[in-house]
């Protein structure tokens, strides 16, 4: 039974807010608002048209299993199953990264001249290459996860967003499987150190998968894979893209200048941390 019992909406988000204020929740109050919505199958915009109602009593059970569940930081991407990136809406699960505002500065570096043939290495959820063949309708693309899970969610997203015909999944570590040329390669590889795990928000740290979040070692393993393999894959003229941790531009650079790559940038996102590592191959 519902703890919430006959309540009106707006007395069920008021005790569901300080039960997330209680549990630590960074936004109890918009996240409480969110999940109301979400149990109640109404836009967020709707929330203060149904505040002086009774909830039915199945939408106050819905929106209780929700609120437990969010008070124990399952993260509320999760308990919609979608979350936003670049104006599309998302399916994400446990088996991959949420996608994050600070993602999208990749997507605007690499729309910042045309390709015809992207590689996304890492795919995840798919965000980046889906949002990547969204908005450029002439081209295709690869990507590639180690993980069978990410691959599958990758393609139900190519499916919902209607690029599935331009778009090729499979499963590999890193360049292992991939043949051919790209004039775009991209990736937002895991590149949190071990020893930051511990730092990181329940809603992470207990619920992301931690094969897209670390190497279980210094958090650069996979960027010198990514420079070790590049140039066999990378056009001439072609760009690499790497999304990066907020300290490791400059080594990340290092890696991909000794790699043979030119044209080395490290670009801010819009809070103004390191964000983006650019390269060419000047070939």
């Amino acid at each position: 039974m519902s703890t919430l019992g006959t309540q009106t909406a707006a007395q069920a988000m008021a005790a569901a807010v300080a039960r997330l204020r209680a549990a630590g929740v960074d936004a109890p109050a918009r996240d409480a608002r969110i999940l109301l919505a979400h149990a109640a199958r109404i836009e967020a915009s709707r929330v203060t048209l149904i505040a002086p109602e009774d909830l039915e009593p199945e939408v106050a059970e819905r929106y209780e299993q929700l609120i437990a569940l969010r008070a124990v930081r399952v993260p509320v991407s999760h308990l919609l199953g979608e979350r936003e990136f670049y104006g599309r809406r998302f399916k994400v699960s446990k088996d991959v990264l949420d996608p994050r505002p600070e993602t999208e500065t990749l997507i605007e570096v690499a729309l910042a001249e045309p390709f015809e043939r992207v590689l996304d290495l890492g795919l995840g959820s798919g965000c980046i290459l889906v949002t990547l063949l969204a908005e450029v309708p002439q081209a295709t693309g690869l990507g590639v996860d180690l993980s069978e899970a990410a691959c599958l969610q990758a393609s139900a997203n190519a499916v919902l967003h209607r690029v599935e015909a331009r778009i090729d999944i499979q499963q590999s570590d890193w360049f292992s499987n991939v043949t051919g040329s790209f004039d775009l390669i991209v990736s937002n590889p895991p590149y949190i150190a071990l020893e930051e795990m511990a730092d990181l928000s329940p809603e992470v740290r207990q619920h992301e998968p931690d094969l897209a979040l670390t190497d279980g070692g210094d958090g650069l393993a996979a960027y010198r894979a990514l420079a070790a393999g590049v140039m066999k894959h990378l056009a001439p003229g072609g760009r690499l893209c790497l999304e990066i941790g907020p300290t490791q531009g400059q080594e990340v650079a290092a890696m991909l200048q000794a790699a043979g790559l030119r044209d080395i940038a490290i670009l801010p996102d819009l809070d103004g941390r390191d964000r983006v590592v650019f390269a060419r191959n000047e070939g």
